[in-house]
């Protein structure tokens, strides 16, 4: 920092070297004045300087608030970077500083409608940091407006407010309901953690605004960012058990034969409703256990925690345990990590103590471990205790004892006491074990063991004598108070055993009763009582000398203990009616102590809760409710979604003059669900006619249809598709226009009604019905896989003419498709193996990716898959078995029914990885063998090419800036600074479409990823000395990230 010298020349002149370095360092107000003068300059570069200087003090903990009038007067700077840093710190001190951050009010209001996404959101997290009641109305209206915002970033900022202004005013409840309920709708993993929070915040009692995201919040689950994973998943919990019935009555099994025979007769019917009903999950229950078990995977260990507490209160009781090999996993975390994971564990193990026994060794003690979590472990191992463990356990134990841990060494001893409450075959062998601990030199040892062989003998006194005896030996040697207290306590409840001893220790007690601890005083008072009613000959005289002293003793406790004693067992006059029963008050026979684990009745709190770590309700904890008996209604969690997708004509650029009713366009949402499936398959065949699926059709499919003419389709018995003829395309045209007013063919009557008109009766051809569309397509979608007929090609205008015709007649009018899918850029030639013919017993099988659309879904990835027979056998019933993850969407290949010796096959799959790089994994199955083999898709084939021009990609880039903007800057060779260069790179590691671009330096990629349709904008800008800016922009920014690390690879070494 620049200070002035003139500020402390004359303290510096009286100051030594090592004062002077002292008060050059900490005189702050100079520095703060030169912050003050930069702020306060005319240069941007001084400003956005001292800002940086300002948010660094902040963040090293230093108070900064002195410089809030110099910094909120740059709140209106032009400059991006200085205004975004000017937020940072209004944020800060706005709570602080309320009437300063008030003026600039309408500057934060101002910035809500600025391009920048950053200071659209950080102008509103200012705007909700001002907690005054006065601008309530406008923290109102911004937070309604940014939940409407484009940009997620945004509307996640507006949740995040939503919380604020509630803890500012609670009047603004209902109004604050209403916002989250839209948010709620909202499709983007950005707000969903967001706006889950502030509806536990502000009202985690209204479960019916849950209702119709329910499933969208658990699809989402596993994109959402670990701090909204963890908060989702806590509300769902809860959720849960208000809308699920228990699964825990049998185990949670589904009744997989519940649907009955159609033909069954009333008495079997009558006979099977008497019988019990087995526990059928609700399908919905079901999908939130199977979207959160990959998260059991996820590197943050609140998630994995989350997840794990989950199934434990939801998942039946079989399922548990899958939870178990995740909680171990994080036992290699940092000690605060541990310490609420054991805890967990302790409360897990006590009710089910199977699911961790096989990871015993686990919780086994180091030695660097701290001692809270010494006691943790100490106590999971004492839970895990059996008759088949013991034995290790307690070796284990007998080295703990000797820890130099005086505490752990104590709680060993005491759990060594519980494992012989519990276990009773080892009963004997801990209490002579402890006898033994009787002898140590730790007075801390002798102490708990003293205590928990008190305990111990209470649980079958009279065979443990001797041990009564060798107690009483050792009481002298014995410093500890509680453990003497215990040597007392038990001598005198069990004087009549150790007739001849007792008297002597009370005798020994008298000559030190003044010097001993209170605890010890009150036990020998309580002696000397027992053995004056059982032994009063030998010990009257010592009683009456106790009772004396503990008489005029300092502790009143002690006192009141002496007199009531006095009275109780001394009779007289006046209380001769309550010495009567002074023997069954002092020596009734008392119940054995219950050793049990501290953590016994913490399940009563939800796992992982701050409630459940401290043992006590904490503020803002929220109790999962009971079980419902009846599971309420299903139906309010359906979502009925129509969006109505237009698809221009243009998609069709084969024909230059389209029908009319391609002109007129068709309705996306009246399409059957088998067209919907279909449409982009032949969206990508008409305009690739040289892709591979043309060769797919038989030719006996192909002569089946008139290709130059409008196909009216028949299926006979054996299902094959027959044409009806139509004479020219004039014919047909003509037909086409005329078919509105002609009436259709009766199927039911077979007889046709015509109409009478005076021209002459043209050939008419019958419109297709609903089951014939489908039978065409699915005689189309057989044909994919079949590849044991003699396959053809098609010709492109034969093709491209079955394409006009088939949309013409299937499809409803109006479409218009923003997105057209393109054909490949490039289609790499590289084969992965997906089976080794060792592994695989003869059977090899290698995977690629073809890029092209899949037939059986759009939203699949299209896998091609070469099948080899290496053995000298044939193999037969080729298939695809059990497959995972379960909640995976796999459409297999038809089952090969014979593979020759020798011989290839290629099939192919489709497989909806939901734009994640997830390997799929399946079991490749013969008839006698399984094979377990995975798909792993590389980040660029989980995209197909779109077509766009370089002014939309503009605008679509435009949208798509801030958090969904990554970039990188690379050096490449100079000869690598041309087109082709650059785009052959990028088509072979993503199936990206190029745009065209009228700049020759800049080139740009386009593409949608194959699952959710979200748009991916790929821009490789040269520059000089041979450098290239990479820009990716999408929603989905871990994909974007994950590509960005490709290209820049590729680019590097092209």
């Amino acid at each position: 920092l620049h200070i002035p010298v003139s500020a402390y020349t004359q303290q510096v002149g009286h100051m030594g070297r090592g004062r002077i370095v002292h008060f050059l360092i900490s005189f702050s107000p100079s520095r703060n004045d030169d912050l003050k003068e930069m702020l306060e300059s005319n240069k941007e570069s001084l400003k956005l300087e001292a800002m940086k200087r300002v948010v660094g003090l902040i963040a090293k903990g230093k108070n900064a608030s002195e410089l809030f009038p110099a910094v909120v007067k740059n709140v209106a700077s032009k400059n991006i970077e200085l205004k975004k840093l000017v937020y940072v710190y209004l944020v800060r001190y706005a709570e602080e500083q309320q009437d300063l951050a008030l003026l600039s009010i309408s500057t934060f209001q101002r910035a809500l409608k600025d391009p920048n996404q950053l200071i659209r959101a950080s102008a509103l997290r200012v705007l909700s940091s001002i907690r005054v009641p006065i601008i309530v109305p406008i923290m109102m209206l911004a937070i309604k407006e940014a939940a409407s915002d484009m940009s997620p970033y945004v509307r996640k900022t507006s949740a995040h407010a939503i919380q604020k202004l509630y803890s500012l005013d609670q009047d603004q409840k209902e109004l604050l309901i209403e916002v989250i309920e839209k948010l709620l709708k909202d499709k983007s993993t950005l707000v969903a953690g967001s706006v889950v929070m502030a509806f536990e915040e502000v009202c985690p009692d209204r479960i019916d605004l849950i209702h119709k995201n329910y499933r969208k919040l658990c699809n989402l689950l596993v994109d959402v960012e670990e701090w909204g994973q963890v908060v989702i998943i806590s509300m769902l919990t809860r959720y849960a058990r208000t809308q699920f019935t228990s699964p825990w009555k049998e185990d949670g099994v589904f009744d997989e034969h519940s649907e009955r025979a159609f033909y069954e007769s009333d008495e079997e019917k009558t006979r099977d409703e008497t019988e019990a009903k087995p526990y059928m999950m609700d399908p919905d229950h079901r999908l939130l256990l199977r979207n959160t078990k990959p998260l059991l995977q996820s590197r943050n260990t609140a998630v994995v925690m989350s997840v794990a507490q989950l199934y434990w209160h939801l998942a039946p009781k079989n399922e548990v345990s899958i939870v178990t090999k995740s909680l171990v996993r994080l036992l290699r975390s940092h000690r605060e990590v541990q310490y609420i994971v054991l805890q967990n564990i302790a409360t897990m193990s006590i009710q089910r103590k199977g699911m961790f026994e096989p990871y015993m060794k686990s919780f086994y003690v180091r030695s660097t471990d701290a001692t809270h979590i010494k006691s943790l472990k100490l106590e999971i191992l004492t839970s895990l205790a059996n008759e088949a463990n013991i034995s290790t356990i307690l070796r284990e134990f007998q080295t703990y004892v000797k820890s130099q841990d005086k505490q752990f060494a104590a709680g060993t001893i005491q759990a060594i006491g519980r494992c012989a409450t519990n276990i009773s075959e080892v009963t004997d062998t801990c209490l002579n074990g402890l006898v033994l601990l009787l002898s140590n030199r730790d007075e801390t040892v002798v102490a708990e063991s003293v205590v928990v062989i008190r305990k111990l003998l209470q649980t079958q006194p009279t065979q443990h004598s001797d041990i009564i005896k060798h107690m009483a030996k050792l009481f002298d040697n014995i410093t500890v108070p509680m453990a003497r207290a215990s040597i007392l306590w038990l001598i005198g409840e069990y004087c009549e055993r150790v007739p001849k001893i007792a008297p002597d220790v009370l005798r020994k007690m008298a000559k030190s009763f003044t010097s001993e601890e209170d605890i010890v005083k009150l036990q020998t008072v309580n002696l000397a009582a027992k053995l004056y009613l059982t032994n009063s000959k030998q010990t009257k005289l010592l009683t009456q000398y106790i009772l004396n002293l503990g008489k005029y003793d300092q502790n009143y406790d002690i006192r009141d203990r002496t007199r009531f004693i006095r009275q109780l067992i001394v009779p007289n006059d006046k209380n001769g009616a309550l010495s009567k029963y002074a023997h069954r008050i002092l020596l009734a026979p008392k119940p054995a102590p219950v050793l049990e684990s501290a953590y016994k009745d913490r399940d009563r709190y939800q796992l992982g809760t701050l409630s459940h770590t401290i043992n006590t309700k904490a503020s803002g904890y929220l109790e999962l409710s009971d079980w419902p008996t009846v599971a309420p209604d299903l139906s309010v969690r359906d979502v009925e979604v129509i969006e109505p997708v237009k698809i221009h004509h243009s998609i069709f650029p084969f024909t230059a003059h389209p029908t009319p009713a391609l002109h007129q366009g068709w309705s996306w949402s009246t399409l059957s669900p088998k067209l919907q499936i279909h449409f982009a398959t032949f969206q990508y065949i008409c305009s690739s006619p040289n892709s591979p699926p043309f060769s797919y059709f038989t030719s006996s499919y192909c002569t089946s249809l008139p290709l130059t003419s409008l196909p009216v389709l028949d299926s006979d018995e054996n299902g094959n598709v027959a044409k009806e003829a139509s004479s020219s395309s004039a014919e047909e045209s003509s037909s086409d226009s005329e078919s509105d007013s002609d009436t259709h063919t009766d199927s039911d009557s077979g007889t046709e009604h015509k109409k009478k008109t005076k021209s002459k009766a043209k050939p008419k051809v019958r419109q297709p019905t609903n089951w014939e569309a489908n039978s065409l397509l699915d005689h189309i979608c057989q044909n994919v896989n079949n590849q044991h007929s003699v396959l053809q090609t098609f010709s492109y205008s034969h093709w491209s003419t079955l394409c006009v015709s088939l949309f013409t007649q299937f499809c409803p009018r109006s479409l218009s498709f923003p997105l057209q899918v393109s054909g490949p850029a490039f289609v790499p030639e590289k084969s992965h193996d997906l089976l080794h013919r060792m592994t695989g017993k003869g059977l090899s099988a290698q995977y690629q990716f073809p890029r092209q659309p899949c037939l059986y879904q759009p939203t699949m990835v299209s896998v091609q898959i070469s099948l080899t027979n290496t053995t000298d056998h044939p193999l037969e019933q080729i298939h695809i078995g059990d497959r995972s993850p379960t909640g995976l969407n796999i459409h297999c290949f038809n089952t090969i029914e014979c593979l020759e010796p020798d011989a290839s096959v290629t099939v192919f799959m489709g497989i909806d990885f939901n734009d994640s790089t997830q390997a799929a994994n399946f079991q490749l199955c013969t008839k006698e063998d399984h094979f377990s083999v995975s798909i792993q898709p590389a980040i660029g084939e989980l995209f197909l090419p779109i077509t766009m021009t370089e002014l939309d990609f503009r605008k679509e880039q435009g949208k798509l800036l801030g958090m969904n903007e990554s970039s990188a800057t690379i050096t490449m060779a100079a000869e690598n600074m041309t087109s082709q260069p650059i785009s052959r790179p990028v088509a072979t590691v993503a199936n990206l479409g190029v745009v065209p671009s009228g700049q020759d330096n800049v080139h740009r990629f386009a593409g949608k990823t194959a699952s959710s349709g979200a748009v991916v904008l790929v821009t490789v800008e040269l520059r000089e000395s041979s450098t290239a800016l990479i820009t990716i922009n999408t929603e989905k920014s871990v994909m974007g990230s994950m590509l960005l690390r490709d290209l820049k690879q590729a680019l590097a070494q092209a």
